[in-house]
């Protein structure tokens, strides 16, 4: 287990082979690019509710999962807490930020114990200076999430638990911003009731309501969906 009395930053290491083929952008890169990445690219064990951004902090990495599953959410000392996404394996977050190098306006949090990786913010702009390549991945990161966050903006305004859910099940399996998820996705109910905003028990019914509509499949340690569209379009029964 992490030494959580130490700062995740200082927590780092090197990146195994594994983890680097988890890295989407990685295989973009070629030559002395691709060798500055290696080189600073730095991952970190995060353990469960232990905080990678923090409002107000300056941006200084940009952060993917490797593996596991972390939140974003706003500051709850102001008022409600609200989570604005959940981030599964595969999903790099926080650019925006260091294009404007701004502070961060969101908190980040590890749900479980979760792998996440880091490059430096300047790594960041020269690949950005460097490779077109990577500056379309960046600009389709910007692009999806920008339609997700009206999505999920959409969503908010839904009073159906059941239609909550299956909005936000579908945003988790996202394939342009969290490829590393496929079909299959290792998250517990109480998980994705920390998401949605619901209780355990409430999104065990939505989960089921969803399943016997031949969306989504309940496995041992996770879920499986069947109908990411479906998923996307589901509608409560008319009464």
């Amino acid at each position: 287990m992490a030494d959580t009395s130490l700062p995740l930053r200082q927590r780092t290491r090197r990146p195994t082979p594994a983890e680097l083929d988890a890295i989407p952008w990685l295989k973009l890169l070629d030559g002395p690019l691709r060798e500055r990445a290696l080189t600073t690219l730095e991952v970190g064990d995060a353990e469960p509710g232990e905080r990678l951004c923090r409002i107000g902090r300056p941006a200084t990495l940009w952060f993917g999962v490797v593996d596991g599953l972390l939140k974003m959410n706003n500051d709850d000392s102001l008022g409600a807490a609200v989570t604005f996404t959940g981030i599964p394996p595969g999903g790099w977050f926080g650019e925006g930020t260091l294009l404007k190098r701004e502070v961060y306006r969101y908190n980040i949090q590890a749900l479980r114990p979760s792998v996440v990786a880091g490059l430096p913010i300047d790594s960041f702009h020269a690949l950005l200076d460097g490779s077109i390549a990577f500056n379309r991945f960046v600009l389709d990161q910007l692009n999806e999430r920008l339609g997700q966050f009206i999505a999920a903006r959409e969503t908010d305004r839904i009073h159906d638990p059941d239609v909550r859910v299956a909005r936000n099940l579908a945003a988790l399996f996202h394939p342009t911003l969290y490829p590393g998820v496929g079909n299959w996705l290792r998250i517990t109910q109480q998980e994705l009731g920390y998401l949605v905003g619901l209780s355990r028990q409430r999104v065990n019914q939505a989960l089921h309501c969803l399943g016997d509509a031949g969306l989504i499949r309940i496995e041992y340690g996770g879920l499986r969906v069947l109908d990411l569209q479906g998923l996307r379009r589901f509608e409560p029964a008319a009464v």
